[in-house]
């Protein structure tokens, strides 16, 4: 062995077991995902195992290996050798991550220090999965750790908002690492949604719909929430679907404890119906934390305000839904914007493609009331213990 061979092995260990998993994100040292490390004349010969078969990140993660390796100083040459983990390394992982919390047990539950979000509505066609969408990267910008959870089974469209469709109309399927599932990631972002699971069909034509009765359902959200690992987040937002259904019923019995922003347009026959999503909300015991208008009126070039689906809706919602327990408020009114609209079909959000816009403005105003809001502690068990 060359003199300080073991010095410059450890400062390759170091610098390859700092490489993070591009799916966990967590330092492959930390997974147990190294293997030996050795260094011989500047060649570095490095072993890493992936976690399964056919890992979707195997390219990334080798070429995150490859470059730490080869910055440490007198390293000229790496050989990188890639193996797999037993089927007893990935339960101790597996393990590991759940951090001691049984199989299939809700990580969300009261005594959760990440802050679930529900964003609703009582009708379809207001916006809402545009504005979850771009709330989670705008939240995600700020440096929050943000977990979204497509839960409108039958409307989906949070991957395409994201941009998480291929050229084919494919969507990609989260990996899985025994009984745990390993969310997508886009903008920093992690995401799950129905539309992963199912087959989609060639060129231009849209995937399989979702023809479930209400258990199929509770099912499938359950498995969002207890078999998806999400990690430590800050917030979890849940794009619901609209009105007052089996799943808005479910998510309240899972999450009783969430909060929930109610999304509407400025209309009445949106505002009225949005009232009552709210108070199904709440009769789960869920706490209504405010309004968002969508599709309020546009500036024009020329100075003039085009409120294409009237005014006021927002406001009146707000108002309807609070009392003397409950103040709600309007929490932003995102106005009717072509560059939002494009951006959405075009998978991009608008608050990172075009901030300065007026949409992605008070989408980020939102973002930045949320952020700013202290997590609810009631119902939930602190770590104090008496001296």
């Amino acid at each position: 062995m060359e003199p300080h061979a073991s010095a410059l092995e450890d400062a390759v260990r170091r610098a390859v077991g700092a490489v993070s998993d591009p799916e966990l994100r967590r330092p492959l040292a930390e997974l147990g995902m190294l293997r030996d490390i050795a260094v011989d004349r500047g060649r570095a010969r490095v072993g890493i195992a992936l976690t399964i078969v056919g890992c979707p990140a195997a390219e990334r993660i080798a070429s995150d290996v490859r470059a730490a390796a080869a910055s440490v100083s007198g390293v000229d040459d790496v050989e990188l050798e890639i193996g797999v983990m037993s089927p007893a390394e990935r339960r101790d992982l597996t393990e590991r991550l759940r951090k001691g919390r049984p199989a299939r047990q809700m990580p969300f539950g009261p005594d959760s220090l990440t802050r679930v979000i529900a964003v609703t509505s009582g009708k379809g066609g207001v916006g809402k999965s545009t504005l979850t969408a771009n709330l989670a990267v705008a939240l995600a910008a700020r440096g929050l750790s943000v977990g979204l959870v497509d839960a409108d089974v039958h409307g989906f469209s949070i991957p395409g908002l994201l941009g998480l469709v291929d050229a084919e109309g494919a969507v990609p399927q989260p990996t899985r690492l025994d009984d745990l599932m390993l969310p997508p990631i886009a903008y920093d972002v992690k995401v799950i949604s129905i539309g992963m699971f199912l087959q989609s069909r060639a060129g231009d034509a849209p995937v399989g719909a979702v023809a479930w009765r209400g258990p199929m359902l509770h099912r499938t959200v359950t498995q969002f929430l207890t078999d998806v690992f999400f990690g430590d987040l800050d917030v979890l937002l849940l794009d619901m679907p609209p009105g007052t259904g089996d799943i808005a019923i479910s998510v309240g019995q899972l999450l009783p404890h969430a909060d929930v922003i109610v999304v509407t347009t400025p209309q009445s026959a949106a505002a009225d119906v949005a009232v009552r999503s709210g108070l199904v909300a709440r009769q789960t015991g869920q706490r209504v934390i405010g309004v968002v208008e969508n599709m309020a009126a546009l500036t024009l070039p020329d100075g003039t305000v085009m409120d294409l689906f009237g005014s006021g809706g927002g406001l009146r919602v707000a108002e309807t839904l609070s009392d003397a327990a409950h103040d709600v408020p309007l929490l932003a009114s995102v106005p009717l914007s072509p560059a939002l609209r494009a951006d959405a079909d075009d998978g991009r959000p608008v608050v990172i493609a075009h901030p300065d816009d007026p949409s992605a403005q008070q989408i980020d105003a939102l973002a930045a009331i949320l952020a700013a809001q202290p997590r609810g502690l009631a119902r939930r068990s602190l770590p104090f213990s008496a001296g």
